[in-house]
């Protein structure tokens, strides 16, 4: 994102305009106070600088009903409309409503989607991975909560998923079911760009004295397909691995299926873990062992968080979602 496409703000129109923040607030309002020349020059240099006042300048907020902006990853991952049905809930509850977009993973996507809500909302919640600058040129001032976020890592507000210990919790049942050959499926990104769950896993490999070399990180998209094709990848290159960790639900179902056409009894000779604790694993055969994130209270700390920065709510429950495993038929 460049500096030229830096959306214009009020300061900027009223030092193009030679005069104060309340004259072009005035304005922009089509309040009295002013001349007609004054009004016409502001207006002007808005048409000029392409400023469109955001709801909080034009003094809209507390006539029309709070409208929280939520942005997700991916609508075609069923993790995310859950998420979106908990956010749109809990925000019914205060009279609130919520506006869904998907940046796609796209970096560039991401901020012009932050840029095009700032118009629309009073806050915004989501899955960010733009630094504090970044998200901070775009909103200029918004209530912002990032989910997934270390509170501790950002000045924004922020709901904290406890990933190391949701993955240290799966790795350790897996090791208590006897198993020392552990492949993990997913985390796409490379080594040396951190990753809570890819790292998390290979802390309690070495701490559980597994060798890593028998315990392997495959890279895999998030859907079932892809699953599949690396569970695959992974029991062809190393036949003795008898579980399967993998990054997300779908991935895991995926594992499920190639595990299954492998001539693998599943969780026999291979026993298979999740991470989300989506529904769909309840429809699968066996039904999944999954390390269960409750989307619902991320819901109700994020809208809770906003509540605080509008001033609406004083209360201080800990911003923190801690998953639990859920021992199903899989492993």
């Amino acid at each position: 994102m460049t500096a030229e496409r830096r959306r214009a703000t009020i300061e900027d129109v009223a030092s193009s305009a030679g005069v104060s923040r309340q004259t072009v607030s005035r304005a922009m309002n089509g309040k009295g106070e002013i001349s007609p020349a004054t009004r016409d020059r502001v207006l002007d240099a808005a048409r000029r600088l392409n400023y469109r006042p955001s709801r909080f300048a034009r003094g809209l907020v507390r006539q029309q009903v709070t409208t929280i902006g939520l942005l997700v990853t991916d609508l075609a991952n069923p993790y995310f409309p859950q998420l979106a049905s908990a956010v749109l809930a809990t925000a019914e509850q205060r009279g609130w409503q919520v506006v869904v977009s998907a940046t796609h993973g796209d970096a560039d996507r991401e901020l012009d989607l932050v840029d095009n809500l700032a118009d629309q909302v009073d806050a915004l919640v989501g899955y960010l991975a733009a630094d504090d600058d970044a998200i901070a040129e775009h909103v200029r001032g918004l209530p912002v909560v990032l989910l997934q976020r270390d509170p501790d890592s950002t000045r924004f507000g922020a709901v904290a998923i406890d990933l190391e210990s949701g993955t240290r919790q799966a790795v350790e049942h897996l090791v208590g079911a006897g198993h020392r050959d552990i492949a993990m499926l997913g985390s796409e990104g490379p080594d040396d760009v951190a990753d809570v769950r890819r790292d998390a896993f290979r802390a309690v490999v070495r701490e559980l004295g597994l060798d890593p070399a028998r315990c392997p990180v495959h890279p895999c998209a998030q859907s079932v397909p892809d699953g599949e094709r690396a569970a695959a990848a992974v029991l062809t290159a190393y036949p003795e691995t008898t579980a399967l960790f993998a990054y997300s639900d779908l991935i895991a179902v995926g594992a499920i299926r190639a595990a299954v056409r492998e001539g693998r009894q599943v969780p026999g000779s291979c026993a298979v873990v999740g991470f989300d604790g989506l529904p769909l694993g309840e429809l699968v055969t066996p039904a999944l062992t999954t390390v269960h994130i409750d989307t619902w209270r991320l819901g109700e700390l994020a809208v809770d968080q906003v509540a605080r920065q509008l001033g609406e709510d004083n209360s201080g429950a800990a911003a923190v979602v801690v998953p639990r495993l859920l021992v199903r038929g899989s492993g």
